[in-house]
């Protein structure tokens, strides 16, 4: 492919998105209010699991093909980008309220699986039984999610003004094939794309694998949830990225254990054991208190979700290069930068708990 036709296919695949997710979102929050269910629910369930799904076709293909620790990368990979990236672009966009069921449950949850799956890892591999585990996990989610919104009163947010009312269910069904369609398009030609662009600038595809094609297969999800910030369905951005979290986890490292029987498992590589597997349990993490900061995402812990992405991806390519600024680039994002976002974090929750007491007083 010609460099220009690789920047015409990137312009294509990202019409393709914008398109794709404008009609997913209007589908999903219609349809949530048509069957009664929370765009929270929506988004944690049919957006989440429909923007994963370049995410299963890359990591399945890479089972098939024998390049297992590529599967694995890519989970890992899209699980940093969606919150780093995807909630801090969102947050910058606009501050986004969280639901409390996500601070009891869904982010804890996906604390608990992060953990997990790093324990699963630690001899190397995601074996059947551990495969067969996650996908188990994925079924008594999805019908606990399911079941619970259905005992609870509908929350779903009014149709906009101006709005043409949508009255069949079959047109709302077709809107979020449709925009899923359109994501995973556009995604696919984006990331031909990127990747073309990328090798015509030398860049190895090493670097290639840990950074565009984990981040390519996230585009639906940031599309999603970036059209859905600004289209004011917050509940159904932010449910959007738990939720592909945990389908990664769950549903496509369970699919590919299994696919992997007589393979040896899906291989998992000590570097990603060292550094990838810790910051993606340490992301999950981060999400609790700062979600706890008068729920919500404010505009400045965005910055900082964004700030350690570009962090983490600059190791990836220090590293990647072999460079001699590899432990001095350690050292300031994990030993300096890590411990003071952390401080203002904690500060942050301080002060937002030490108002709720002083309202709660007067």
């Amino acid at each position: 492919m010609s460099l220009l036709a690789a920047v015409g296919l990137l312009a294509i695949g990202f019409i393709a998105l914008v398109v794709g997710a404008e009609a997913l979102v209007r589908g999903a929050a219609g349809l949530a209010g048509r069957l009664g269910i929370s765009p929270l629910v929506i988004g944690l369930t049919v957006v989440a699991f429909g923007t994963s799904a370049p995410e299963v076709a890359v990591s399945v293909s890479a089972v098939l093909d024998g390049r297992s620790a590529l599967a694995v990368g890519n989970v890992v990979g899209s699980n940093i980008f969606n919150v780093l990236f995807i909630l801090g672009i969102s947050a910058l966009i606009l501050p986004l309220t969280v639901h409390r069921k996500l601070i009891r449950f869904d982010v804890p949850l996906m604390i608990g699986v992060s953990g997990v799956v790093w324990l699963m890892a630690l001899d190397g591999e995601i074996g059947t039984l551990d495969g067969g585990l996650l996908l188990a996990g994925l079924i008594a989610f999805t019908v606990w999610t399911v079941l619970s919104a259905r005992r609870e009163p509908n929350t779903a947010s009014e149709p906009e003004a101006g709005a043409p009312p949508v009255r069949s269910t079959w047109v709302l069904l077709l809107l979020v094939a449709a925009g899923l369609g359109g994501c995973a398009i556009g995604a696919r030609w984006l990331v031909q794309g990127a990747v073309t662009i990328a090798q015509s600038a030398g860049v190895s595809d090493a670097v290639i694998g840990l950074t565009i094609v984990a981040a390519g297969t996230s585009l639906p999800e940031l599309a999603a949830s970036i059209m859905a910030t600004i289209r004011g369905q917050r509940d159904l951005a932010i449910g959007n990225v738990v939720g592909s979290n945990l389908f990664n986890l769950l549903g496509i490292l369970g699919l590919s254990g299994l696919i992997a029987t007589g393979r040896g498992g899906v291989e998992v590589p000590p570097s990603m054991l060292a550094l990838d597997l810790p910051v993606m349990l340490g992301v999950a993490i981060a999400c609790l208190p700062v979600f706890f900061t008068g729920q919500s995402i404010a505009r400045w812990e965005g910055a900082v979700f964004l700030a350690f992405y570009v962090g983490y991806t600059a190791l990836l390519v220090i590293e990647a290069r072999q460079g001699e600024a590899v432990p001095a680039w350690r050292m300031g994002l994990f030993g300096i930068a890590l411990p003071l976002a952390a401080v203002g974090v904690l500060a942050s929750v301080w002060g937002s708990a030490r108002g709720n007491r002083q309202r709660s007083g007067d």
